[in-house]
């Protein structure tokens, strides 16, 4: 199924309205609240889109997600035109918003129907660079081992690469790893999907992402590197006996397989990411009187096409924005 490149915009106006909605929540301490508004707008926007959506990653199962939540179908698309399947983080860095800090994004990506791994809401393991690392990093090898590949890679040294971790205690060992071969490292508290983004974005001031983080970011991490043409691996976590049989019941079989992003976003995809605060990738919203300026990256994976946008947004002429959520 061929995709309409125009999706690439719409979904701009997905992210960009979920961004407006929660930046009213940036440092109010209130992560509920601001998931909540992101997660209405980008409903209340793909729900007006010409799609047959069916939400594979989203806000969780549908006794747990009043919406957005797995298995949902959205959009006002003829019947059996536009089948595609929606990977959503509405608010990456909930926590991160609440607080005010660096990182936190609004997410989208769509692939044809069955383009998406179906991956649990669980930890996956990370590894992710931009074309550089390919055929040089693999999740097989060490930390350190991986700063070595990639600088010979990149025919510089060690010394001048960045890389990102969430900063959680199981990463103590790869961090000391990184050090030692060399390497700078940025630790980040939350939202790995904008940093492993950014990783794989040329000249972008980081090299490589690596760790453990959530399965459902990283199907959406996935669909951003097949339109980037970088590199990405991924190996699901399990924590319980009870994790391993929510992922049977998903159709996962292979417990210790190692996922390339092929095989977790395939076919045509497109990714989209507007900043809520500011970030390595994209900056967050900036509020002037009754307006909003939003930035925003787009892909799209057949034409490997990345566009980041500015956009200028009066709220006078959005019906959507009223004096409550102004």
């Amino acid at each position: 199924m061929s995709m309409d490149r125009n999706l690439a915009l719409e979904l701009a106006r997905v992210t960009e309205a979920a961004a407006l909605d929660s930046g009213r929540w940036v440092g109010k301490g209130d992560k509920i609240s601001a998931d909540a508004a992101a997660t209405e707008a980008m409903r209340r926007t793909l729900g007006a889109m010409e799609i047959n959506g069916l939400v594979v990653i989203g806000e969780g199962e549908m006794d747990e997600a009043p919406m957005l939540y797995i298995g949902e179908k959205l959009g006002r698309g003829k019947p059996g035109e536009c089948e595609v399947d929606i990977a959503v983080d509405p608010l990456e860095g909930t926590t991160i918003c609440s607080k005010g800090t660096n990182g936190a994004i609004a997410t989208i990506a769509m692939a044809p129907r069955g383009g998406f791994l179906h991956a649990p809401d669980m930890y996956m393991e990370k590894l992710v660079t931009g074309p550089a690392g390919i055929g040089a990093v693999d999740m097989q090898k060490s930390a350190g081992e991986n700063v070595l590949a990639l600088a010979k890679a990149k025919n510089c040294n060690p010394q001048d690469l960045t890389i990102v971790l969430l900063d959680r205690p199981r990463h103590d060992k790869a961090i000391a790893e990184i050090r030692k071969a060399g390497a700078r490292i940025h630790l980040i508290p939350d939202g790995d999907v904008a940093a492993a983004v950014a990783a794989a974005v040329e000249d972008n001031g980081v090299d490589m992402m690596i760790g453990i983080g959530g399965a459902p970011e990283g199907v959406l991490t996935a669909a951003a590197i097949r339109c980037l043409g970088g590199f990405m691996q991924g190996r699901l976590v399990f924590m319980s006996e009870e994790e391993r049989t929510r992922a049977s019941d998903m159709g996962i079989t292979d417990f210790d397989k190692v996922y390339q992003s092929e095989e977790m976003a395939q076919g045509e995809v497109f990714f989209a990411a507007t900043g809520v605060t500011n970030g390595d990738l994209v900056r967050g919203v900036r509020y002037f009187s009754n307006g909003a300026k939003t930035h925003t990256v787009v892909m799209r994976s057949k034409s490997r096409t990345v566009r980041f946008l500015e956009t200028i947004h009066y709220f006078d002429h959005k019906p959507g924005f009223t004096a409550e959520n102004q």
